[in-house]
């Protein structure tokens, strides 16, 4: 019986290895990006956002502005969205 159970983990064991192989070398898809950069975008994120509460804090942004750049913020984006008429072009 111990014998089973043995060549039964032994098949899964080796099942899981050929699994991971071939999804290794078989897929096309970009692999995650490490988890250095993830935990850097994140810590950006949130320098970001301190930034915009002291400006918040010390009336150098109103309450539209701070919304937002929080809304960006919570959307991912370290720079506001801006409408179109507000980027920046000539000023004849």
């Amino acid at each position: 019986m111990a014998a089973v159970i043995a060549a039964l983990i032994g098949l899964l064991v080796l099942g899981a290895l050929v699994y991971d192989i071939t999804r290794l070398f078989g897929s096309q898809e970009p692999p995650r990006p490490p988890l250095a950069r993830l935990r850097g975008r994140r810590a950006a994120l949130e320098a970001a956002e301190l930034r915009v509460v002291g400006l918040h804090l010390h009336h150098r942004v109103d309450q539209a502005a701070y919304q937002q750049r929080m809304s960006s913020l919570a959307h991912g984006r370290r720079t506001p969205a801006r409408p179109a008429s507000a980027m920046g072009g000539r000023h004849g």
